[in-house]
């Protein structure tokens, strides 16, 4: 079973930098896409940003430019990285990974990581 586990998540002021992290587990063969998902207090989830096994990236329009997604294949791990934080980007932070294991093709979350920036 793949299991993901978040870290990073925190308080942190206006203008600051965050990295989130996460980590990977059980018996996978391949990961295709990586992606961080957010669901701030009563809004539904978004993306924020995603990474292909063959790096390319994508990002929302509100993060774009002042975030970095990243992967380390060898240790099954996705990371964000993200600057100028602003107290709209205040959410639940999820990693999302998608690939095969070997009982057959996933898509599993992470449970969440808070991030809360203070203005």
């Amino acid at each position: 079973q793949v299991q993901l586990v978040e870290s990073g998540g925190g308080l942190v002021q206006t203008g600051g930098t965050l990295i989130l992290s996460c980590a990977a587990s059980g018996s996978i063969i391949s990961i295709n896409e990586m992606g961080w998902y957010r669901q701030p207090p009563g809004k539904q989830r978004e993306l924020v940003a995603a990474i292909t096994s063959g790096g390319s990236t994508s990002y929302a329009t509100s993060v774009k430019g002042r975030s970095t997604i990243s992967r380390d294949n060898a240790k099954k791990m996705v990371y964000l990285q993200m600057n100028s934080l602003k107290p709209e980007d205040t959410a639940v932070y999820y990693c999302n990974l998608r690939g095969w294991s070997v009982t057959g093709g996933f898509n599993n979350w992470g449970k969440g990581t808070l991030v809360t920036v203070s203005s």
